[in-house]
């Protein structure tokens, strides 16, 4: 959370009038009041049904997320960022060379206890690292350096501190040859818990960067079945990701959250996890949202991803069907999105259709055109899989070529949309 011991003034509007802390999530209710959606959410789920601000009785308690305050509190916290990451290097030159960059980390060893010198100077390396790539892979080899900031991640430090580790880390994170060693550093040193740290930048990092990095983090360290078990069973890590997905976070965010469940979701208990935290509708809202929303493609196709792990699980599947609008959302995006959200698409619909063998999917599947859909994916040039996959549905549905396209304009048959 902003602190107001940065010497700047804090707009009183970006403050939520219950907490008095600027929000991180200004959502409004129907009488126009804005909150910070942790401290609203809190006040109805105590029973109450008034506005705190104006006491009014509530005629729907829905939560209206207000994007334009959220988008100027975090160009307002990205101003402050700069502003404290670049006070330093305004006064002083930039750094410019490699030796420079090796006394700066070794004035940090000698003065770790010291958070302001260490900010400082870790704001002299961000700069430098944002300088070139070859900047970035110095860093990224130069020994201790990687060791030294997850040390910083694992003391407990301030929230800007860290925040400040972490965009120094995101920006070598690229260069760091071997994954590894560095999974073995965050996970599996019995001494230090650099997890908390980057679950606490989930939780109340103010920087959108800062954020995203930390995802970025946790998905580098996501190798195998051991590390994704780790990240997976961390306390509070897995509820905030899926979070991270919900409509009202940026953009960027969705999509780094998105690709980090998709790399520790491989076991099957991850994924029945992931079900019971209600990862499915958050799915069906991104599948479903408005293209104005900021929703790409490629958050299109990692949702569908994302849907596809989750299904491959009998808790997931059973979940699925009792969601008609979820499975008629899938259905639309073949052939909509690209070749792999389509087969991400065709690989759900064939696990609650063929596996599940449920009659609601299956009823679902008809009613949005979905059979049409699946017998031209057959005529097209879909993987061997994918053509497998279809043929197992159009059996299950017992349908054939001439009462499916029925409908269809077959002038128009030969032309893909993607």
């Amino acid at each position: 959370m902003v602190r107001d011991d940065l010497c700047i003034k804090v707009p009183s509007f970006f403050r939520c009038p219950i907490s008095l802390d600027v929000m991180k999530s200004p959502v409004s209710l129907c009488t126009g009041v804005t909150y910070d959606r942790t401290s609203i959410q809190r006040w109805l789920d105590s029973g109450n049904n008034t506005c705190p601000a104006t006491m009014q009785v509530l005629k729907s308690k829905e939560l209206v997320p207000n994007s334009t305050l959220q988008r100027l509190i975090q160009i307002w916290y990205d101003s402050v960022q700069h502003h404290r990451s670049h006070r330093v290097n305004s006064a002083t030159n930039p750094v410019s060379s490699q030796d420079e960059v090796k006394c700066i980390v070794k004035d940090i060893e000698t003065k770790k206890e010291l958070d302001h010198c260490c900010f400082d100077a870790l704001s002299k390396i961000q700069c430098f690292a944002e300088g070139s790539v070859e900047n970035q892979e110095f860093l990224a080899k130069m020994d201790g350096f990687v060791p030294m900031l997850l040390d910083f991640l694992a003391d407990n430090k301030s929230i800007d501190f860290i925040e400040q580790v972490i965009r120094v880390l995101d920006l070598i994170l690229i260069k760091i040859g071997d994954y590894k060693e560095l999974m073995t550093l965050l996970l599996k040193n019995k001494n230090i818990d650099c997890l908390s740290s980057l679950l606490l930048v989930f939780q109340r990092g103010r920087s959108i960067h800062s954020r995203i990095g930390s995802v970025r983090i946790v998905e580098s360290i996501a190798m195998d079945g051991e590390s994704n078990l780790l990240i997976a069973e961390k306390d509070g890590l897995l509820p905030e990701l899926v979070k991270s997905i919900g409509l009202e976070n940026y953009p960027s965010l969705i999509e780094a959250s998105l690709s980090c469940l998709i790399a520790i979701s491989k076991a099957r208990r991850v994924k029945v996890k992931l079900v019971h935290l209600k990862t499915i509708p958050e799915l069906r809202n991104i599948l479903t949202a408005d293209p104005n929303t900021g929703v790409s493609n490629l958050i299109t196709e990692k949702a569908l991803k994302l849907l596809e792990t989750v299904s491959s699980c009998k808790e997931g599947r059973v979940e699925m069907c009792s969601d008609m609008a979820c499975i008629e959302a899938v259905v639309q995006k073949v052939f909509k999105v690209s070749v792999e959200a389509t087969e991400h698409a065709v690989t759900i619909l064939w696990s609650i259709c063929y596996l599940s063998r449920d009659v609601n999917a299956r009823e679902a599947v008809t009613n949005s055109n979905g059979l049409t859909k699946i017998l031209l994916l057959m005529q097209s040039n879909c993987s061997p899989t994918v053509r497998q996959m279809a043929g197992d549905l159009l059996k299950i549905f017992r349908v054939n070529s001439k009462s499916c396209l029925s409908s269809y304009d077959t002038k128009t048959t030969h032309i893909m949309p993607f």
